[in-house]
């Protein structure tokens, strides 16, 4: 066993324990630091709880407990009772929510973009009942920025692409949709890709700015390309059985701090994919930060056709049914609907 598999296998055990002794300590593990999107919105959420409770939420930040598939795992076993996932790793569990990967499918207006992930039937009606079959309970999904590929070299269109070793969540719409664009897709657990681009085992990879930001990818690449291709997509869900067994009042609770934490990540995010950029441009003067135009975007955005009819392959029994409601939402979200 490896010392941080010791470290992971201790901790866990440590949840149990504490478990029947602190019935009222919830836990909630997410895939980022305390201080990126998913641990802000935790805080709120946590925040939320205990100003209307006598509950207590215990947060464990990335790397506390192992990787993301070990918190799910965690989280589907009931040891922890909330976990912030993005359907990147959830889409070999839950096949439809690899549609979220289909690259120009969302928009990039942050109000439409809120307005849709709020109000839409597919989010609200139609994933949660297949997040139940996998054990768990589906309390929201929500937008964290832009998603920008960090490069060793500068990317212009596919051409600069070709034979570059992409790294991308374990997730095979994900790996579709780099094939499409002319990478070859390398799926590498998060803690691995630091030193994979340090070493040159790879040559990219695709993240928010703030996440670029705060996990120095800048530092091991040279250029940040803009094409505008996706959002990056998260989700905060329950052990079902936990959220089932709660008293009606407790499930208003939970319910009322998602909400509160939804609109607070919201705002929060305003300005953040800017600042951020900022940020990088102060560490390190000789990154590139280049925004495709239109016609330099539409090459990539040519290949959306295909990887949407290989979602429909991949997607599972509802893979139509989910991509229909989907651009039904997000027509009713620009509209204003």
């Amino acid at each position: 066993m490896t010392y941080r598999s010791l470290l992971t296998t201790s901790a866990m055990a440590l949840l149990v324990g504490a478990g029947a002794a602190a019935a009222d300590t919830w836990r909630y593990a997410f895939e980022e630091a305390m201080e990126e999107v998913q641990g802000k919105f935790a805080q709120k959420f946590k925040e939320e709880i205990e100003a209307n409770s006598d509950h207590t939420v215990q947060l464990f930040p990335f790397g506390t407990l192992g990787e993301s598939d070990s918190i799910m795992e965690q989280t589907q076993s009931g040891i922890l009772q909330f976990v912030d996932q993005s359907p990147g790793f959830t889409g070999a569990l839950i096949p439809e929510a690899q549609v979220f990967f289909v690259p120009y499918l969302l928009p990039q207006d942050t109000e439409t973009l809120a307005s849709f992930f709020e109000n839409s039937k597919a989010i609200n009606e139609l994933f949660p009942p297949l997040y139940a079959e996998q054990g768990l309970e589906l309390l929201t999904m929500f937008p964290e920025g832009e998603v920008m590929m960090t490069t060793t070299e500068p990317v212009s269109g596919p051409d600069d692409l070709n034979e570059v070793k992409f790294r991308v969540m374990t997730n095979p719409l994900l790996v579709e949709s780099y094939k499409a664009f002319g990478a070859t897709p390398t799926p590498l657990p998060w803690g691995e890709v630091y030193g994979a681009l340090q070493t040159g085992i790879i040559q990219g990879q695709e993240n928010p700015a703030f996440f670029i930001e705060s996990t120095k990818m800048y530092e091991v690449t040279d250029h940040i390309t803009r094409a505008g291709h996706n959002n990056f997509t998260t989700a905060v869900m329950a052990n079902k059985d936990f959220y089932d067994g709660l008293p009606d009042e407790d499930k208003t609770l939970v319910n009322n701090a998602i909400d509160a934490a939804f609109d607070y990540i919201i705002e929060y995010q305003s300005g953040l994919t800017e600042a951020s950029l900022e940020k990088i441009m102060e560490a390190k003067p000789s990154m590139t930060i280049t925004t495709l135009t239109e016609e330099e975007r539409a090459p990539f955005m040519a290949t959306a056709e295909s990887v949407e009819q290989e979602f429909l392959e991949i997607g599972g029994d509802q893979a139509q049914t989910i991509l229909d409601q989907l651009k039904a939402d997000l027509e009713a979200a620009k509209s204003g609907g």
